[in-house]
């Protein structure tokens, strides 16, 4: 079969359709610069420099490890897994706003919030050189067997 006379008829259409536009193509233009449009007091999720705990992500681990307290109820019910928490570092370091995202049950999120309402300041984030306020999410993991050893 043929497909010549079909290919030209799309074409021919498509190039007709092409010229029907009513209303001319806008020229380009520059996107707009998203520093000038951004809000300098809102938390930036994506930072040039992000948020980071004092001493690396090995002493936050070891903060972390050294506060967190198992909850009865979690050990009782055998309760595993990963609380997600959300929070801000503000421009000081301080944290601000935390937040769980998902959680485990048997209060296992109140644990980890408490976990984060202690944390020392942070490093604050950058952006161009300027200090930040940046959300941050971090799991926090909840585990019968680490618990054990």
């Amino acid at each position: 079969m043929d497909l010549r006379p079909l290919s030209a008829t799309v074409c021919l259409l498509c190039c007709t359709l092409a010229g029907a536009q009513d209303e001319p193509v806008a020229p380009d233009r520059p996107a707009p610069n998203r520093e000038e449009t951004r809000d300098p007091d809102a938390a930036l999720m994506m930072a040039d420099e992000m948020p980071g705990f004092p001493g690396g992500e090995e002493e936050l681990a070891r903060f972390i490890n050294a506060e967190i307290k198992y909850p009865r109820e979690a050990i009782k019910r055998d309760i595993e897994g990963v609380v997600h928490l959300s929070f801000i570092v503000e421009k000081d370091g301080s944290i601000t706003e935390p937040t769980i995202l998902r959680t485990i049950g048997g209060g296992c999120s109140e644990e980890a919030l408490r976990v984060v309402r202690a944390m020392p300041r942070w490093n604050p984030g950058r952006q161009n050189g300027e200090v930040v306020r940046a959300r941050c999410n971090l799991p926090i993991r909840f585990s019968l067997v680490d618990r054990k050893r």
